[in-house]
């Protein structure tokens, strides 16, 4: 029996280089990207709801009601759970020139994320840092994606890592507040100094909940992490992930849903 030409065909991109994809496999992966992208880092909320296994607190108010039905006596120890809220998740997508055979999918990856979710903010990051949440929100990621790129000065340009992550620090810190979850996107190719680099990485650690790097370059067997950028950044981080295929992103998703404490 044949399956289906759509499901085989998504199938077959899951371990496929994105610098590979052509624009039709591009289009194609769009909907394993929406599915991946409808999930991410939650937290426990102050607020409590009845649950019937692995509660925190006894609920001692369900328990005497089901008592009553019972004669008085208590047959078994309702509990309640916290309730799970959103945790922020932040998006840094490198767009400099040596990221263009995978700025795109990852694009499409974050423009779904910030469409389907609440609490997701993406920057696209360059020679300069340039927030792009409100353009690639929208329910047309062509659209979405275009508007984006229209709003960056610096697409296709160079790199400075340190200098991006430092607007960030100053300039949206205060905004996204301490505790989000920021995955960066990029092969760590930096024009700056690394010094600054290693100080803005170590600022933005202590103040998020969890920074992980997304690096293509990692999905090769041969690849170590020796350029300035990536060497200087990668002690400031949580953890270290390709982020080259759609597999690489189921992953990353799976950190963020359950592997971060």
């Amino acid at each position: 029996m044949r399956l289906p030409a759509a499901y085989s065909d998504v199938e077959l991109l899951h371990d496929k280089d994105f610098a590979a994809y052509t624009d039709a496999e591009r289009a194609l992966a769009r909907a394993a990207l929406r599915r991946l992208a409808r999930r991410g880092p939650v937290r426990p909320g102050r607020r409590t709801r009845p649950v019937r296994r692995g509660g925190t607190r006894p609920d001692l108010r369900a328990t005497l009601r089901e008592a009553v039905g019972h004669g008085g006596e208590p047959t078994t120890l309702r509990r309640r759970g916290p309730v799970v809220t959103p945790r922020r998740l932040v998006l840094v997508v490198d767009v400099s020139g040596s990221m263009a055979p995978y700025a795109r999918v990852l694009l499409q990856y974050a423009q779904a994320a910030a469409t389907a979710r609440a609490r997701v903010e993406v920057f696209a990051l360059g020679t300069r840092l340039t927030r792009v949440t409100r353009e690639l929100r929208g329910r047309d990621p062509d659209a979405a994606l275009d508007r984006a790129a229209r709003a960056v000065a610096d697409w296709s340009g160079g790199t400075r890592i340190g200098a991006a992550i430092g607007q960030l620090n100053r300039e949206h810190g205060r905004t996204l507040g301490r505790g989000s979850t920021v995955v960066i996107l990029s092969d760590g190719w930096d024009r700056g100094e690394p010094g600054l680099l290693a100080a803005e990485m170590a600022r933005l650690r202590r103040s998020a909940h969890r920074v992980i790097w997304l690096n293509p370059l990692r999905a090769s067997p041969d690849y170590e992490p020796l350029a300035r950028g990536m060497a200087a950044a990668l002690p400031h981080t949580d953890r270290f992930l390709a982020g080259h295929s759609l597999r690489s992103l189921q992953e990353l998703v799976a950190l963020l849903e359950g592997g971060l404490t």
